[in-house]
C-alpha cells in the first residue's frame, strides 16, 4: 500500500493519505478496465497511421508523427500477452508521459481498445493487489479499484512501459 504521512495539524491525529487515490482515466483492453492517472496523459487520438519499426519487439507496433515530433507507439493488449485483435473506430491512441527511474521523461503512444471514462478514485475504493504468488510478479499494478460492482486495475504506467525499452526505441529513431 502507498500511504504517506502528514504531521498532525495543531495536535491532532497524523493523517494518512493514500498517494494513489485521485483521477484516473479508465479504458478496455477486452473485457477488462484498466485506469492510468490522468497527470500522465498528454491526449487521447484515433487510431491513425503508424510507421512499423523493424527489428522492434512484437508490441511495439511502430512510430507516428505527433505535430512533429516523432513517437512510439505500443499496443497494450500485445504487451500484456493478448490476443491482437483488428483495430475499430473506438481504437484510441493515449498519449502519456512516462519518466524512468533516472528523471529522463518521454512520450509514448499507447494502443487501448477503448477510453471508457475519466473517473475520480477515493482511496477507499483501493486495495492492494492480491498476491498470485512468487512465479508473478505485478509491480506494473498499483492496486485494485472497487466500483459500481466492477473493477478496474491501476496500471503503473511508468513500470508497464519501462523507460529502458522506449529509450532503446527512441535511440533508434534518432
Amino acid at each position: 500500500m502507498q500511504v504517506s504521512t502528514r504531521p498532525p495539524l495543531e495536535g491532532g491525529p497524523v493523517v494518512k493519505t493514500d498517494t494513489r487515490a485521485g483521477k484516473y482515466l479508465a479504458f478496455h483492453l477486452g473485457r477488462e478496465e484498466f485506469a492510468i492517472q490522468v497527470l500522465k496523459v498528454r491526449e487521447i487520438m484515433g487510431i491513425q497511421d503508424i510507421t512499423a519499426v523493424p527489428q522492434t519487439p512484437s508490441y511495439v507496433k511502430g512510430v507516428i508523427n505527433l505535430r512533429g515530433k516523432v513517437i512510439p507507439v505500443v499496443d497494450l493488449r500485445l504487451k500484456f500477452g493478448l490476443e491482437e485483435v483488428e483495430y475499430t473506430p473506438r481504437t484510441c491512441i493515449i498519449v502519456v508521459q512516462i519518466q524512468g527511474p533516472d528523471g529522463t521523461v518521454a512520450l509514448t503512444g499507447i494502443v487501448v481498445d477503448e477510453v471508457s471514462e475519466a473517473v475520480n478514485i477515493a482511496a477507499g475504493e483501493i486495495e492492494d493487489t492480491p498476491d498470485f504468488g512468487d512465479t508473478v510478479a505485478t509491480p506494473y499494478i498499483l492496486g485494485m479499484a472497487k466500483g459500481k460492482g466492477k473493477v478496474k486495475i491501476l496500471l503503473d504506467i511508468d513500470k508497464v512501459l519501462q523507460a529502458q525499452e522506449i529509450e532503446g526505441l527512441s535511440s533508434l529513431l534518432q
